[in-house]
């Protein structure tokens, strides 16, 4: 004997958060940052095979204030981190960034000093997306992911305090070119 049953047949039961939420997830309006061969693959997302429309997406954005997601696709160079930073702060809040492909995320093998080891060294990542390229359907999985985060976060305060806690653990944690793993 819930609440539900009590009320009329079409009334509809949320919170603001989750409703605002589901908007901001079906209007996500990507600024691509294509670098490298990755940015093919991310072309091929917006072709009728893939078809990136479905999620509210097909409007790839050439200004970043028209825009809330950077997708970076590829390496990223030294003399291109300023201008990539340039492009994350003109991006009206909230904003979201997925790192696709293993330059964007490592390095990749360009491990030297005209690489950036990594693109969450210049702008904070919400998802990390692998392989060398990957494929559209690991991009429209990314996607996928990031409505979740999207639809599921907090609004308000909440969110402030949400978006510091994360800051102060990616500022404590280990960076990746110190990371040892099987090889080291």
């Amino acid at each position: 004997m819930g609440i539900e049953e009590k009320l009329p047949a079409g009334i509809l039961l949320t919170t603001v958060e989750q409703l605002a939420g589901y908007m901001r997830k079906s209007s996500v309006w990507p600024a691509t940052f294509g670098l490298a061969c990755c940015a093919i693959e991310m072309m091929a997302v917006g072709t009728p095979d893939y078809d990136i429309a479905r999620f509210g997406m097909e409007r790839f954005s050439a200004t970043p204030r028209q825009a809330d997601l950077m997708i970076v696709a590829g390496r990223v160079s030294q003399k291109m981190a300023p201008v990539l930073r340039q492009v994350y702060d003109q991006m009206p809040e909230p904003k979201w960034v997925i790192s696709m492909g293993v330059c964007a995320s490592s390095g990749g093998m360009f491990n030297n000093y005209a690489i950036v080891q990594g693109v969450d060294h210049i702008v904070p990542v919400d998802v990390y997306l692998p392989g060398c390229p990957p494929r559209p359907e690991m991009l429209l999985n990314a996607i996928i992911t990031l409505h979740e985060q999207i639809q599921n976060a907090p609004l308000g305060v909440n969110r402030v305090n949400a978006a510091h806690a994360a800051e102060a653990a990616g500022l404590a944690a280990t960076p990746t070119h110190d990371m040892k793993g099987l090889l080291a």
